[in-house]
C-alpha cells in the first residue's frame, strides 16, 4: 500500500465490533469472519457503488469481502481497500476473497490472472483465492441464458488438477493463504479431495433457506471445508437470465416472514441470522447502508431459537436460483447436467 494515501475513511459511531462476529477455523487454524460482503453488482450497480459500499461496510464493522475478477470492479474496490487501510485498519484485520475467472483454466494464465486481481486489489497477498467454475466456459458479461461457448467443455477432471497445480505454487509462494472451490458438487470435490497436494479451505455455493444443500454442506464440513454461502437471502436482484418460472422467493416465505416478526426485523435479516447458525458463512450483497449493517448486526444479537432453525429446515424447496445455464457445453442440455445430481460427473 502507498503510504502517500491520505484517507477520511474512518470507523462509524454505529458500527459492530468485529471482535463480536463469529469466526470460522479454517483447516490451517486461521479464523474467517463468518459474514463477508459479496461484491458481485455489476449487472445493476456501477463499479464506483460497489467500491463506496466496501468503505461503508468496512466503517460499519465488516472485515471480510468476497471478490472476483469477473465482477469488473476490483481496481476500484483496491483503491477502497486502500484507503481502509490507510484509515487505520491493519491488513491482518482484513479477509479477502477473489476468484479465478473461465477463461483463465489453463496453466500459464492462471499464476497472470492472479497477479492481476493482486495488483487490482492493491495487496500484498490475498486471504482465499477460488476456481471460480469448474468448466472452462466463458461467457461475456451481460449474455442472454442462451448463450454458449462455442469451445465449451464439460468438467475434464486431468485439467482441473493442472489449474488446481498452479493455485498450489501460489500458496507454496506466500502469495495466497488458502485456496478453495466454488460451485463444485460431490462427485468431483472428491476427485479433486484425492488428488490435491493442498486441499480446499473452502467451497462456495449456493445456500440459502430455499435452497439448503443438506448433502454437499454435510460432505464439505465433514472433509474440513467451510461452506460459504452465496445468494444468502435468495438472490432478489440476480441478473434476468437466472430467473425461471419455478423459482421461490425466501423472503415471501410465510415462515421466514413470521420470524421476522417476531424477531422484529425484515426477512432478509432471517436469512442472515440462520445461514450463520447453521454454520455457513454468507456474503450478502448490497449497496444501501441499512441493509448491509442489519446484515451485520443480525449475526451479533438477537439469535434464533431452536424451533426457529427447525422451522427454517423444514422448508427446503431445493430451489437452485443460479443454474449456469451458460456454461452447458452441449445442445439441447439441461442445466441439471451441470450439478451431477445422479451422483456421477456429467461428460
Amino acid at each position: 500500500m502507498s503510504a502517500s494515501i491520505i484517507s477520511d475513511w474512518s470507523i462509524a459511531e454505529d458500527a459492530v465490533d468485529p471482535r463480536l462476529v463469529p469466526q470460522r477455523r479454517l483447516y490451517t487454524g486461521a479464523l474467517m469472519p463468518a459474514i463477508g460482503l459479496g461484491t458481485f453488482g455489476s449487472d445493476h450497480v456501477s463499479g464506483a457503488e460497489v467500491a463506496e459500499a466496501v468503505k461503508g461496510a468496512a466503517a460499519v464493522g465488516y472485515r471480510h469481502f468476497d471478490c472476483a475478477a469477473v465482477y469488473g470492479n476490483e481496481h476500484l474496490i483496491g483503491a477502497a481497500l486502500e484507503e481502509i487501510m490507510a484509515g487505520g485498519i491493519r491488513r491482518e484485520e482484513l479477509w479477502v476473497t477473489s476468484k479465478l475467472w473461465n477463461d483463465k483454466h489453463a496453466e500459464e494464465d492462471v499464476i497472470p490472472a492472479f497477479m492481476q486481481s493482486l495488483r487490482d486489489l492493491r495487496l500484498d497477498y490475498l486471504d482465499l483465492y477460488l476456481i471460480h467454475w469448474p468448466f472452462p466456459n466463458h461467457h461475456a458479461p451481460g449474455v442472454d441464458v442462451t448463450s454458449r461457448d462455442h469451445n465449451a467443455k464439460p468438467y475434464i477432471h486431468e485439467n482441473y488438477m493442472k489449474t488446481w497445480r498452479q493455485l498450489e505454487l501460489l500458496v507454496e509462494r506466500g502469495l495466497v493463504r488458502h485456496i478453495g472451490t466454488s460451485n463444485m458438487t460431490i462427485p468431483k470435490l472428491e476427485l479433486l479431495l484425492r488428488d490435491a497436494r493442498i486441499k480446499p479451505a473452502v467451497n462456495e455455493m449456493e445456500l440459502h433457506p430455499h435452497f439448503q444443500q443438506p448433502k454437499l454442506f454435510d460432505f464439505v464440513r465433514a472433509h474440513g471445508i467451510e461452506p460459504i454461502g452465496y445468494s444468502p437471502i435468495g438472490s432478489p436482484a440476480r441478473p434476468e437470465r437466472d430467473r425461471t418460472p419455478e423459482d421461490t422467493v425466501d423472503i415471501e416465505d410465510p415462515v421466514i416472514v413470521e420470524i421476522a416478526r417476531r424477531h422484529n426485523v425484515h426477512p432478509a435479516v432471517v436469512c442472515i441470522k440462520w445461514a450463520v447458525q447453521r454454520g455457513q458463512t454468507p456474503i450478502p450483497f448490497s449497496t444501501k447502508r441499512r441493509n448491509y449493517l442489519a446484515n451485520l448486526q443480525a449475526v451479533v444479537s438477537d439469535p434464533l431459537t431452536d424451533d426457529e432453525m427447525r422451522a427454517i429446515a423444514a422448508i427446503d424447496k431445493g430451489c437452485r436460483l443460479i443454474k449456469g445455464q451458460v456454461f452447458l457445453w452441449k445442445e439441447n442440455q439441461d442445466w441439471r447436467d451441470l450439478w451431477d445430481e445422479d451422483g456421477v460427473i456429467v461428460q
